[in-house]
């Protein structure tokens, strides 16, 4: 098994979250096994490989094995995953004369902030990393989509939800542009960035509800989102009322 870490996960009774015997902050009406998801997805992005987590969620009395996919998705333990390719910032060539691997460094720097809970760290750090990307690769290359969904993760976890809806909203049109609706970062994209929304308070949540219907009609066939839209558009008839 190729993996770039290995977590102990541990969901008590009353749905309070540690990894690593760390606590974990839960927003209200998140399940802690998405925060679990979201946090190590930063891991597994940054280093390219799947990050193996050994859960034990005593809510259930359950005690499995997963992984945390580079592309945000998850994974029985026990199935093989795709040997991994380096990403667009494990690739870049480096500059004479600059330190070898300097933006995988810094890369690696923001997630170890952001594990930490130290978010102005981590987000100050992604945002210079994505405005380096962008001005060196355009603003959807794969490298630059990466860094953008780290920066995406990033607003999710410290709550902010509009940044994040947004965020995951412009990445799915993006992944969609770049590798079609099958593609699972498509697809995971528009799930977070309904996720995101539902947080919303009302004031923030009707300007953003459009472009968000229109973007998972776009990016999958109806009938996929059909569940996801019916949500949206309820939440947005009773902020009308």
């Amino acid at each position: 098994m190729n993996t770039s870490a290995r977590y102990q996960v541990h969901i008590s009774h009353d749905g309070q979250l540690r990894i690593d015997n760390e606590p974990q902050v839960v927003p209200d009406g998140v399940d802690p096994s998405q925060v679990v998801v979201h946090a190590l997805h930063i891991e597994a992005a940054g280093s390219g490989l799947p990050v193996l987590v050994q859960i034990r969620d005593e809510r259930r009395g359950a005690h499995f094995d997963m992984q945390v996919m580079p592309d945000g998705t998850t994974q029985a333990a026990e199935a093989p995953p795709a040997a991994p390719q380096p990403t667009a910032l494990q690739t870049e060539a480096t500059p004479p004369g600059a330190k070898k691997f300097s933006l995988f460094d810094r890369l690696s720097a923001a997630q170890a902030a952001g594990r930490a809970h130290d978010f102005d760290t981590a987000i100050a750090a992604a945002d210079d990393i994505l405005q380096q990307l962008t001005a060196e690769q355009g603003d959807t290359a794969s490298g630059t989509l990466e860094a953008a969904q780290f920066r995406a993760d990033l607003a999710y976890l410290s709550g902010e939800y509009a940044f994040s809806t947004a965020s995951w909203t412009w990445l799915a049109l993006a992944w969609f542009d770049r590798l079609g609706p099958g593609d699972r970062r498509t697809q995971v994209a528009a799930q977070n960035a309904a996720q995101a929304w539902m947080h919303l308070p009302s004031h923030e949540a009707g300007p953003l509800g459009s472009d968000l219907v229109n973007m998972l009609l776009e990016v999958a066939a109806p009938e996929r989102t059909a569940t996801m839209r019916a949500q949206i558009i309820g939440r947005l008839e009773q902020l009308s009322v």
